[in-house]
């Protein structure tokens, strides 16, 4: 398996968050990105059924 050092340092930062500050900010950061994705997904796939009646 491959070493990434920037998922380490993400890795580190994450855990970092959740010293300082609890696992409060972590969890909000993750459900927002979660929420945004499924926006995101769901405008992507949706688009396709998008007809034109000209």
């Amino acid at each position: 398996m491959e070493h990434h050092p920037a998922a380490a340092r993400l890795t580190e930062a994450a855990a970092s968050a959740v010293q300082q500050h609890g696992t409060g900010n972590l969890l909000r950061i993750v459900l927002v990105v979660m929420v945004l994705g499924c926006v995101l997904t769901a405008w992507f796939l949706l688009r396709g059924y998008k007809r034109k009646d000209d």
